[in-house]
């Protein structure tokens, strides 16, 4: 008889978190940082979800941003307009994770609706479409009064901190290990690696497809509710192709396929954008030169090509840490 023991993942996750809320009390790390390791948590949640969908079903979305907006303005006009809520209201937090659950359900339901025509398309053309559902989300949310229209949906109570984003990203990362280590998971990596191969011995492609399209834009409605309660803001620059573009730069970066380098790219990259942000301003403060902070952008690039020059599987390829696989004892 097998019996599991505690996960590794649990136990490296409640260190981490204890480690953090020790250096924070003690100001040895400042509210900057927690912000930037709050960002990289919510990209960690965006990263996952999508490598669902690219990396472990083998689709390729250009539109995770968009199910991120969805969650973004249902989570925020509810809190904000529908609940009228601020963290000092009573019955508070149940209503904003209500609210982010709510988000995250109309994201699937909307990932339901446009996955089933959707994903009977392949390769280019699911890109395009995907891209340009991103692009609708975001113009029906620029062209809606109620929410701000280009404005964007101010106002929102800044309820996410950094325990209620270190839940979220745990649980996204214990449900997308568990799915994908489960027959569901199985199914979907066969329809990766052979789609006519798996349909040939009965799998049913579109529902699996669909399923990994809903679960993963349910995850990056969660997100984007938490991205607009950390920001207090939910505008629809936030949630364009290029945002997209840096998810996906993230999946591909850490290894398509693989939940621990999706992870680490997370972590990586906002940080080094942040960095490369500060580090450009001080050289124009210091030197006088016109550098503007656009330039962070050509070094990131630059940064981006050597790696997928010199490491083209990515960071971890389809490898997991051990501390992501699941430990079984007999």
């Amino acid at each position: 008889m097998k019996k599991f023991r505690l996960p590794r993942l649990l136990i490296v996750s409640a260190v981490l978190f204890v480690v953090i809320q020790i250096l924070h009390s003690r100001e040895i790390m400042n509210g900057y940082i927690l912000h930037i390791i709050n960002q990289s948590l919510i990209y960690v949640i965006l990263a996952v979800s999508l490598n669902l969908i690219n990396g472990i079903t083998g689709q390729f979305s250009l539109g995770h941003m968009g199910f991120a907006a969805v969650g973004a303005y249902v989570s925020g006009t509810l809190t904000s307009l529908v609940f009228k809520i601020n963290p000092s209201s009573p019955n508070a937090m149940p209503l904003f994770i209500l609210a982010i659950v709510a988000g995250g359900l109309a994201a699937a339901v909307i990932g339901i609706l446009i996955g089933f025509p959707s994903l009977r398309l392949k390769g280019d053309y699911l890109a395009i479409v995907t891209l340009g559902f991103g692009e609708i989300i975001r113009t029906v949310f620029n062209n809606i009064d109620y929410v701000g229209g280009p404005r964007g949906l101010l106002g929102i109570p800044k309820f996410s901190n950094f325990p209620i984003i270190f839940a979220a990203a745990f649980i996204t990362l214990v449900v997308v290990r568990n799915l994908i280590q489960s027959s569901h998971g199985r199914a979907m990596l066969s329809i990766r690696e052979n789609e006519l191969a798996a349909e040939l011995v009965g799998i049913d492609t579109t529902h699996y497809k669909v399923m990994a399209f809903s679960i993963g834009a349910f995850f990056a409605g969660i997100a984007g509710g938490l991205l607009a309660h950390l920001l207090t803001l939910a505008h629809p620059t936030q949630y364009g192709f290029i945002k997209s573009v840096e998810i996906l730069i993230m999946i591909y970066a850490g290894g398509v396929g693989s939940i621990t380098g999706s992870t680490i790219a997370a972590f990586a990259l906002t940080f080094l954008s942040e960095g490369l942000r500060i580090g450009i301003r001080a050289i124009a403060d210091t030197t006088g030169l016109p550098i503007g902070g656009e330039w962070r952008m050509v070094v990131y690039a630059l940064l981006l090509i050597f790696i997928m020059l010199f490491r083209t599987e990515g960071l971890m390829g389809n490898k997991e840490s051990r501390i992501i696989t699941i430990e079984e004892a007999d």
